[in-house]
């Protein structure tokens, strides 16, 4: 009934009153405090300069709204200028582009290997767009867009030059993973970067014999329901996160326990699947927020399971709509810079001795005409 309320039209009734309770709008006012000011003044009566400003703004008609903001600002304050964001190009396999200007905004969709860092990958890109550019390292502008861990691997989106300005759209867009978890250990890192330090019984969440496949699920599906959804989701130790000045990371390895604040992260998809033949791992795929942690989430599954659990294995299969499925690999990226950039060398190299072998066949040909004999050199 709500719903035909708000989406029907109004009746013959609604449509008086509104016609009757429109009027005519007297001159332009300005709310001061409690008193209310007319812009048109008599005469007699000395206006101040914002009055005036107001009866030159009624005269001239309606304003834009830039100069509407300019209007009521307050006296001596000028209204910041929102800038607007251009997204950068995507720079996609299998080659690079000839046209170096393709660089000034550009992003691409790089599949990050194992035991990298995200800060490596950048590293890796920088010098070799640099020398495509015939730039300095440090006049080149390369940034990552959400950090992926080193065990991890996956989809990092790198943006260069202007582009970086969209680093923050991208980290907030939604963000895909699949991997697996071992049940029944537990790590300091809550993944395979630290060594086994809590071993837990796991055997119970096996399920009974002869009920089915949903029994092997039961368990499992059961911890899952807490963790769906939006949750308060405690940072792990080992994390970037500062906490009093330090990063979380570097009292963990000093062993120190920091008290950290929940944060909330939404989880749209928790998917589990069973091992077929290792009942101790579980593949999942998680769909979720920026700044959800899937090593918690591995961890709070085996907490909420009575057992332990850790990431083995994490991979980052798409950022919004952006997908790994064809990204660059970052070595074959950087050779193929690099060989354009020789390519574009040993172009230019052929130019000059072109230009060079016209200009000296023109200096002979001068000389012949003149007579002197002279070749050359």
């Amino acid at each position: 009934m709500a719903s035909r309320l708000l989406s029907g039209s109004l009746t013959a009734g609604c449509r008086k009153r509104l016609a009757t309770s429109v009027s005519v709008p007297p001159p332009l006012q300005r709310q001061r405090g409690n008193h209310t000011t007319t812009a048109h003044c008599s005469a007699s009566k000395t206006s101040t300069p914002l009055e005036e400003a107001v009866s030159q703004q009624t005269a001239a008609g309606p304003q834009k709204p830039e100069q509407q903001l300019a209007m009521d600002a307050p006296t001596g304050s000028v209204p910041k200028k929102q800038k607007h964001l251009v997204m950068p190009s995507p720079v996609l396999p299998p080659k690079v582009p000839a046209d170096p200007s393709a660089w000034d905004n550009a992003m691409l969709l790089v599949d990050k290997p194992k035991g990298w860092t995200s800060f490596d990958v950048c590293g890796k890109l920088r010098p070799a767009i640099a020398a495509l550019l015939r730039r300095k390292n440090r006049d080149v502008k390369v940034g990552h867009a959400g950090t992926l861990d080193p065990m991890a691997t996956g989809l990092l989106i790198v943006c260069v030059g202007r582009g970086t300005k969209a680093v923050d759209s991208f980290m907030a867009m939604r963000k895909e993973y699949s991997g697996t978890l071992r049940l029944g250990e537990g790590t300091p890192s809550f993944d395979a970067e630290s060594p086994v330090e809590q071993r837990a019984p796991w055997e119970h969440i096996t399920g009974r014999q002869g009920e089915g496949l949903l029994a092997l699920y039961e368990d499992l599906l059961r911890a899952r329901e807490g963790l769906v959804g939006e949750i308060q989701q405690l940072p792990p130790m080992y994390s970037a996160i500062k906490v009093g000045g330090q990063k979380l990371y570097e009292a963990a390895r000093k062993g120190q326990e920091v008290e950290r604040q929940p944060r909330t992260v939404t989880v749209e998809c928790f998917d589990l699947q069973r091992d077929a033949t290792d009942a101790q791992s579980v593949h999942f795929r998680v769909v979720c927020s920026k700044g959800t942690y899937i090593r918690s989430l591995a961890h709070d599954l085996g907490a909420a399971l009575g057992s332990a659990a850790h990431l083995t294995a994490l991979r980052r299969d798409a950022i919004g709509t952006h997908s790994v499925v064809g990204a660059w690999d970052v070595q074959q990226l950087a050779q193929q810079l690099y060989a354009q950039r020789d390519e574009r060398n040993e172009q230019q190299a052929k130019q000059e001795q072109q230009a060079l072998e016209q200009e000296q066949e023109q200096a002979a040909a001068t000389a012949a005409e003149d007579g002197d004999g002279l070749t050359p050199s």
